[in-house]
């Protein structure tokens, strides 16, 4: 989990849970710590999940994101 005192940005969005944890994945592998919050509604399963990185990593995040066609 990350911790500290930085300020986090949302980078990316998806209904698929895989999808969140491929890019979570693909993040930390180079460094970056990631997170998710889960916003779907269980009962009725709609919403989606986000996914933050702390904002000094959006640039790279998103690059490696865009990389491996998440972005």
């Amino acid at each position: 989990m990350v911790s500290g005192d930085a300020d986090f940005a949302l980078i990316y969005t998806s209904t698929k849970p895989l999808e969140i944890a491929a890019a979570i994945s693909l993040l930390e592998e180079e460094g970056i710590p990631a997170f998710k919050i889960n916003k779907t509604d269980s009962s009725y399963i709609f919403g989606e999940i986000e996914l933050y990185v702390a904002t000094k990593h959006i640039d790279n995040g998103k690059m490696i994101l865009i990389e491996n066609d998440l972005l």
